[in-house]
């Protein structure tokens, strides 16, 4: 370092920069160092040299690129910090879905999962490995040739915010990547966490400046990524652990434990207590183990994650909705805590359905402040015996929605009430129906303004038709100004309409006006999650648009067309079957479809020969030469239907051993059963 600085002395007396090659080479020696040393320290936690020397070769760093702007590179240490802030975050789309959990919250949960597992697999043998469940965000990091291109949150599974500038101040995230077999192109997924430690240093100084404190550290973390100030971001001491491989461009380990060795190798941060286990009672010992020891971590865990770690074999199992059959999360116990129930209140919900809600006295719940929790509907209320004025125990369910457990009876006074639905609904005060087979009590008034106001919302949100600008106070503006009356009068607005409306300018109203006429281009799915039909959200829509080509054929179907689709059960299909068959419901659709919005799905035509044209066919049971999912490949490819259970429609039932329900139902209703073999040479006919 003092030869260095002797050198740019020279050569300031010459009248000279620094020579080029003594530049580079050494701004190339200072970044190596100090990402070394940041990854020993931030990665390792193994740190070699003190603070001080690592701020003594930030310090000459940031010297040298001052003098020579052109030597700073994307993967400098000096650049983890110094955007500028940003005016609103971008959007990712997710190349490969961040698909969601299922969960299991007890052994025997998860000795189902096991066995489910291991039967899918024909009674395969599997590893699985063990994470800790981190309390954090969930983020994708995108590297090209060895450097970090862009980060994004999880969002909706399918697209996520770009915050690839917060992720950069992020010490344990590496701004490049080497090692051997590294791809030229990949995406590693990780879950960015604010440790406990610094969670309480932030509130001890907002406390000292007399600021609000913050409620926990997984809000604070997800608050803090979200910063559009790179620079506050950078204030809030965010660390993350990379717990997969999202997509690569070349090949990696055939399991997910190598690859996880792997990507430790180039740098990237790991939990440390992973672990390989190859019984479920090894998972159970994993589990134990941390629920007894995870306070003592200075991060927080809701549970532990199982994975089926051959790749091989995860691709056998595939996905059921956006849930992985090859993995599970199983969540530690709920956190409890003691307070009374002040009231219950009602909220109507969009599909007119009577919500129940605890008010309570407010109390602090695995570290965040709990002021209301579910309840689910009247027979959950019944079923607890719950009164208003009750004290009770309080859990976050999962650690995250709270949720009423039981009352403390022993404190009752006398002086508690009993609760009751209301007769009326509590917005419009028509009259509340409770279906039969249904839990739920609903409001019948389909103009019922709480109805509309949350459909309308619902319908403008992202995932939906995404209309940009249209938030709740300008929705609520529209309804109380009488300009929309359902949500085909959206299609209607003009920019004079919403600059006569409080804060609406010219340019945000041709904004808006803007974004309206740009939803009429969303595809059917979409369109059909966004109507609120009752039990269709976002996975029935996207079934439901791969199986017919506009509003008017699905408007036609029947309960057993909809039930041949695989997933759709009979309380989905008579709930659309129900939508469709109600004249307002066909009226608001035609006055919809007039404004311009009448989204069409390209079902896709096979090609080759159709032998199977006009046939729906039902696969059960385990097959010997194929996987089912070929056989309901080679179903559609041939032209047929494939079908979820067994009805008068189904055509045939492809029956393999250990045949269950679905062959008893084909018994009974007569449907023509096919063995494997069978099948095969009906589908390669050439006609």
């Amino acid at each position: 370092m003092v030869e260095w600085r002797l050198a740019q002395v020279f050569q300031a007396m010459e009248g000279a920069m620094p020579d080029k090659t003594t530049a580079e080479a050494r701004a190339a020696e200072l970044r190596k160092q100090l990402n070394h040393h940041n990854y020993r320290y931030h990665v390792l936690d193994d740190p070699e040299i003190s603070d001080a020397a690592y701020d003594g070769l930030l310090r000459e760093l940031l010297e040298v690129e001052a003098e020579r702007p052109d030597l700073v590179t994307p993967d400098s240490p000096t650049q983890r910090v110094g955007a500028e802030p940003l005016s609103g975050f971008g959007t990712v789309t997710h190349p490969v879905p961040l698909l969601s959990l299922a969960n299991v919250f007890d052994f025997d949960e998860l000795k189902a999962w096991q066995a489910r597992t291991a039967r899918l697999l024909g009674g395969e043998s599997f590893d699985m490995v063990c994470e800790l469940k981190i309390d954090g965000l969930a983020v994708a990091l995108t590297y090209e040739d060895g450097m970090l291109k862009t980060g994004a949150t999880r969002g909706d599974g399918l697209t996520g915010e770009d915050v690839t500038q917060n992720i950069r101040t992020i010490n344990s995230v590496p701004l490049s990547v080497s090692g051997e077999g590294m791809p030229a192109g990949f995406e590693v997924r990780g879950e960015v966490y604010l440790p406990k430690s610094g969670f309480e240093r932030i509130n001890r100084e907002r406390a000292a400046a007399g600021q609000p404190l913050y409620a926990n550290p997984r809000n604070t973390a997800a608050g803090s990524l979200r910063q559009l100030d790179p620079k506050a971001t950078a204030y809030r001491p965010l660390d993350v652990f990379i717990y997969s491989l999202g997509w690569l461009n070349n090949g990696a380990p055939d399991n997910h434990w190598d690859t996880m060795q792997w990507l430790g190798s180039m740098g990237f941060k790991l939990n440390p207590n992973n672990r390989v286990c190859r019984t479920i009672e090894e998972v159970e010992d994993y589990f134990k183990e941390w629920t007894e020891n995870r306070e003592g971590l200075d991060y927080g865990v809701d549970g532990i994650v199982v994975k089926v770690s051959s790749f091989a074999l995860q691709r056998r199992l595939g996905e059921v909705g956006r849930d992985p059959r090859w993995a599970v999360a199983y969540k530690f116990p709920a956190e409890q805590a003691v307070t009374q129930l002040l009231d219950i209140r009602i909220n109507v919900g969009r599909t007119g359905a009577l919500n129940p809600y605890a008010v309570l006295d407010p109390v602090v719940v695995g570290g965040a402040q709990i002021r209301q929790a579910t309840l689910h509907n009247e027979d959950d209320i019944l079923r607890k015996n719950l009164r208003i004025g009750d004290w009770v125990v309080v859990e976050r369910a999962g650690e995250v929605i709270p949720q009423v457990v039981k009352p403390i009876k022993s404190r009752r006074t006398g002086k508690e009430k009993v609760f009751s639905m209301p007769k009326r609904c509590p917005v419009c005060d028509s009259e509340v129906v409770r279906l039969e087979d249904e839990a739920n009590h609903y409001c019948v008034n389909a103009s019922c303004p709480a109805l509309f106001s949350q459909l309308l919302k619902h319908f403008v949100g992202r995932g939906m038709m995404d209309i940009d600008g249209m938030g709740e106070s300008l929705t609520t503006a529209l309804i109380d100004a009488g300009l929309v009356t359902d949500v085909a009068d959206l299609y209607t607005l003009t920019k004079e309409q919403l600059m006569d409306l409080e804060r609406m300018g010219e340019k945000s109203s041709e904004n808006i006006v803007a974004s309206i006429e740009a939803s009429k281009g969303r595809s059917l799915e979409r369109l059909l999650f966004a109507l609120g039909i009752r039990h269709v959200g976002g996975e029935t829509a996207k079934l439901l648009a791969e199986s017919f080509s506009d509003l008017d054929a699905l408007a036609k179907a029947s309960i057993e067309e909809l039930t041949d689709i695989p997933s759709i059960g009979p309380k989905v299909a008579e709930s659309i079957v129900a939508y469709f068959g109600e004249e307002r419901n066909r009226a608001f659709l035609t006055k919809l479809k007039k404004a311009g919005v009448d989204p069409h799905h390209e079902v896709s035509v096979p090609v080759g020969p159709q032998p199977l044209a006009g046939l729906t066919i039902v696969v059960t049971g385990k097959l010997e030469t194929v996987s089912r999912e070929q056989v309901e490949a080679l179903v559609r490819q041939r032209g047929g239907k494939v079908g979820s259970s067994v009805s008068k429609n189904t055509s045939y039932l492809v029956a393999g051993a250990d045949a269950g329900s679905k062959l008893r139902k084909a018994e009974q209703l007569d449907v023509p059963r096919l063995t494997e073999k069978e099948f095969l040479e009906m589908a390669e006919r050439d006609s």
